[in-house]
């Protein structure tokens, strides 16, 4: 990181372009709260299979609050209860919690259980199924794992979309990771639908609102922007489309940075506006933080460019609530 100027060093000016909706979707913050609720019911430790949400901050954040994060459900002591992630788990999981008479909590997202649901009834009416996803993600390996090996193909790319040889091309029906760039997705579904005209989706499309509309923010403010930073995780599948997307609508210099002092400020330099966001996973302190440090080299002015307002909340576990 280049040297902050001297106390008297005047400091050059910087618009910072705020986008909004950004940050904290309902998912996340109802995952969140099921942990800290947890914790507040049942006591020190709380173990959370996986990472609730792809954010280290928030995770280092619980772990000093008293849950730990495993891998797999036999790193949980039978007595201890468990948290499932935001991002779904594979039916499995929760059969080896029953048949272990573990105590467990689901905090997947219900916009992710509603692809799960829209998963088994395409298999029930006996619909091949075609994933649209990004391989080895978490929510990806949960909504297939909800049906029989084989059930579900993954498609990750327009052109894997070109490719794929479904074994029953007549009863044939798509689904969607909720964290994908829009324009993507619809790219490869129009190649699926062309090539398959009779293929069934989704009523609505699984895409979430949240990662919608923070994309639509990117690009509201992309064009305006010489330098653009997405606050959020690389793990972190919304984070690393709203780079491709800032980067496709017209700020070539979009990266990904996970905290204030991850920046190199000599970047900077010269620039007069920049845009900043926030995965749906990175919570409004860690924006604060960045602003903060571009405080110490530049004075700043932030704009906020708002395009949608989210109202949105899921409820908790009754376990949790009763």
């Amino acid at each position: 990181m280049s040297p902050s100027p001297s106390p008297s060093a005047p400091r050059p000016p910087l618009t910072v372009l705020l986008a909004a909706p950004r940050g904290f979707c309902a998912g996340v913050d109802r995952a969140i709260q099921i942990v800290e609720l947890a914790l507040a019911r049942y006591g020190a430790p709380v173990y959370v299979r996986h990472e609730i949400v792809h954010n280290r901050f928030v995770v280092e954040r619980l772990e000093s609050l008293g849950a730990i994060f495993v891998d797999e459900l036999d790193e949980v002591p039978d007595e201890a209860p468990v948290i499932f992630s935001a991002h779904g788990v594979p039916k499995s999981v929760p059969a080896e919690a029953r048949a272990r008479g573990l105590f467990y909590l689901d905090a997947t997202c219900p916009l992710v259980s509603k692809v799960h649901v829209e998963a088994g009834r395409h298999h029930e009416a006996g619909r091949e199924i075609l994933m649209i996803g990004h391989a080895g993600h978490p929510e990806v390996i949960g909504t297939m794992g909800q049906l029989p090996p084989g059930a579900v193909t993954l498609v990750e790319t327009v052109a894997d979309a070109r490719t794929v040889a479904p074994r029953t091309p007549a009863a044939l029906a798509y689904i969607t990771q909720t964290t994908l760039s829009v324009d993507d997705t619809a790219e490869i579904v129009s190649v699926l639908r062309e090539r398959f005209p009779a293929i069934q989706g989704p009523h609505k499309e699984d895409i979430c609102y949240a990662t919608t509309n923070r994309q639509e923010a990117v690009k509201a403010i992309a064009g305006r922007a010489e330098a653009m930073i997405v606050i959020g995780s690389p793990n972190s599948s919304n984070s690393m489309r709203l780079v491709e997307v800032a980067r496709r609508a017209g700020c070539p210099n979009a990266f990904l940075a996970q905290r204030g002092a991850d920046l190199d400020l000599g970047a900077f330099a010269g620039l007069s506006t920049i845009a900043i966001t926030a995965g749906a996973s990175a919570p409004e302190v860690l924006v604060e933080e960045m602003i903060g440090t571009l405080g110490t080299a530049f004075e700043v002015r932030v704009e906020e460019v708002r395009v949608s307002d989210e109202a949105v909340q899921f409820k908790l576990p009754r376990a949790l609530t009763g």
